[in-house]
């Protein structure tokens, strides 16, 4: 442990329904355990751990630990996203937490993940721009933005839902889901297209535990995308079924592949999530920034990082 590195870790009290809050001792106690110095934040609404970064970063920290969700992750890497001299960290405590396994973590943070995480193995990491926002594992348009959608208010924030209700989402929109037409451009080809979902990713794994981009590799300054063409009721509930092991890819419907830019135009507003974070827009310039962010991670466990 360097003694001379200041640390900071932001909480999300809401995240994980509410266990980040709870959490939060956990944290405290591992602070003192490992002796460093750190601050620790609370976020107090959308938006807030970005602000809390960024001030962390002023005030000299050298690690900025993200205590959450994908979201909390999200914000928090928006307040150093140019800041090459600082580090971020995560400690799962979300309610998907997909983004743990990109860096090789567990979803919920175990004692052998804090030993990892203090031991400071850091890697430069891609990261997604969309217009203005970032994202760090995916974003998504389409049926999964829709889902998403249902899952916020209509101020923008997260509603609490159990695992059921999630469920009951993802359901209730592989029946009723209407596909929208949209004009992209992307390896200089365009195109007009209606499609079931889009995802495009640096990571892998969404909503929990969908394999939607399983190649995708967190370091290569490329984006990996899916696209699912219009399907049928039954090939829809087909289709879902599959995803949890990547086996999707091997659907007629399903067209996957690679590049660092690609633009998608509606004829008007529609949602789309960004690391489960819920926007609106009617145009999506989308781009990778390569090695963007310097990420503490597992080189032990099943990251989504090369090495070569």
């Amino acid at each position: 442990m360097n003694t001379s590195h200041k640390w900071g870790f932001i909480v999300n009290p809401v995240a994980g329904n509410g266990f980040a809050r709870q959490y939060a001792e956990k944290v405290r106690a591992k602070i003192d355990e490992y002796h460093i110095s750190a601050d620790m934040r609370f976020t107090e609404r959308r938006g807030h751990a970005t602000e809390l970064a960024a001030h962390l970063a002023e005030q000299g920290a050298t690690h900025i630990v993200a205590v959450g969700g994908d979201g909390t992750i999200n914000e928090t890497a928006r307040g150093i996203m140019h800041r090459p001299d600082i580090t971020l960290g995560l400690v799962s405590a979300g309610s998907g937490n997909d983004f743990a396994p990109v860096i090789g973590f567990s979803e919920h943070f175990t004692d052998a993940d804090w030993h990892i995480l203090f031991q400071q193995h850091t890697i430069l990491m891609d990261v997604g721009k969309c217009n203005e926002n970032y994202f760090l594992n995916g974003m998504g348009l389409g049926f999964d933005a829709q889902v998403a959608s249902e899952n916020f208010s209509e101020t923008g924030e997260m509603k609490a839902h159990t695992g059921a209700m999630y469920f009951w989402h993802i359901v209730k929109n592989l029946l009723f889901y209407k596909e929208k037409e949209f004009r992209s451009e992307f390896n200089g080809e365009a195109r007009q297209a209606i499609t079931f979902m889009k995802t495009i990713s640096i990571g892998r794994r969404f909503a929990g535990g969908y394999f939607l981009t399983p190649h995708a590799i967190a370091n290569d300054g490329l984006l990996d995308v899916c696209l699912v063409e219009p399907v049928n009721l039954v090939q829809r509930f087909k289709l879902f079924a599959k995803v949890p092991t990547g086996g999707h890819l091997g659907h007629r419907k399903v067209n996957y592949f690679r590049t660092d830019r690609l633009l998608i135009e509606f004829d008007h507003e529609v949602p789309h999530h960004l690391d489960g974070e819920l926007f609106y827009a009617a145009r999506f310039d989308v781009s990778v920034l390569p090695n963007q962010l310097r990420i503490l991670y597992n080189p032990e466990g099943n990251h989504f990082f090369s090495l070569d």
